[in-house]
C-alpha cells in the first residue's frame, strides 16, 4: 500500500468515526464543512484526492486538528514522526509543498509544517477556527505574507506571530526559493 493509499484510509476511518461520533448525517457534516456530500462520500470511502483546504474545513467541523485527520495513532506521552510518516498536504504550480511534520491532538492542537515555495507561487489560506494563531518563521528567501487584506515582507531570519482566523496566504514574489516553518496553533 502506498503511503497516499495509507493516508486515504486513515482519512475515510476517521471522518467516519468522528461524524458517526457525533451523531451527524453526511448531509450535516457537509453543510458545516462547507463541502459537497458526493466530497464527503469520496472521502468516506477512500476514493478522490481531497484538498488541503478541503480537508481544513472537514478538520474544523468536526472539531479536531487536521493532523488527527491524516495521523490516527492512539497518542502516547512521547510522539515521534519520523521522516517517513511527514505528509506532504500541498503542492504548488512550480514544485512547491507544504510538508505536515507533527501535530498534537485533541484541540488545543499545535502543527508544525515545512513549507517551500518557487518563485510565483502563492498558497491562499482559508480562516481557521476562531482564536487560531500562526508562527512563521523564514529559513531562506524572503516570504510575502498576506494577511486579512494586509502584505508583510518577512525576511530571511526573522519571525511572524499573526492571526489564522482570517483569510491568509504565503507567497513568494522574488527570484529564489522560499523555505519557512510555519507553527499553528489551532484553539
Amino acid at each position: 500500500m502506498s503511503g497516499q493509499d495509507a493516508i486515504g484510509e486513515a482519512v475515510a476511518r476517521t471522518v467516519r468515526a468522528l461524524r458517526a461520533g457525533h451523531g451527524w448525517s453526511l448531509d450535516e457534516l457537509a453543510g458545516r464543512a462547507g463541502v459537497s456530500k458526493g466530497v464527503l462520500v469520496g472521502l468516506e470511502q477512500g476514493r478522490g484526492n481531497p484538498n488541503l483546504g478541503t480537508l481544513i474545513r472537514i478538520s474544523d467541523a468536526l472539531g479536531v486538528p487536521l493532523t488527527r485527520l491524516v495521523q490516527v495513532e492512539e497518542e502516547p506521552p512521547v510522539r515521534l514522526f519520523r521522516p517517513e510518516r511527514h505528509v506532504v498536504l500541498w503542492e504548488g504550480e512550480h514544485g512547491g509543498t507544504g510538508t505536515l511534520l507533527a501535530g498534537s491532538d485533541p484541540r488545543p492542537s499545535l502543527e508544525l509544517w515545512r513549507w517551500k515555495l518557487q518563485p510565483g507561487e502563492t498558497r491562499e489560506s482559508d480562516p481557521h477556527v476562531p482564536g487560531t494563531k500562526e508562527i512563521v518563521f523564514v529559513q531562506q528567501g524572503t516570504l510575502t505574507l498576506g494577511v486579512d487584506g494586509r502584505t508583510d515582507l518577512v525576511e530571511e531570519g526573522a519571525a511572524a506571530v499573526f492571526v489564522g482566523d482570517r483569510p491568509h496566504s504565503y507567497g513568494n514574489a522574488g527570484e529564489e526559493e522560499v523555505h519557512f516553518i510555519l507553527a499553528v496553533l489551532d484553539l
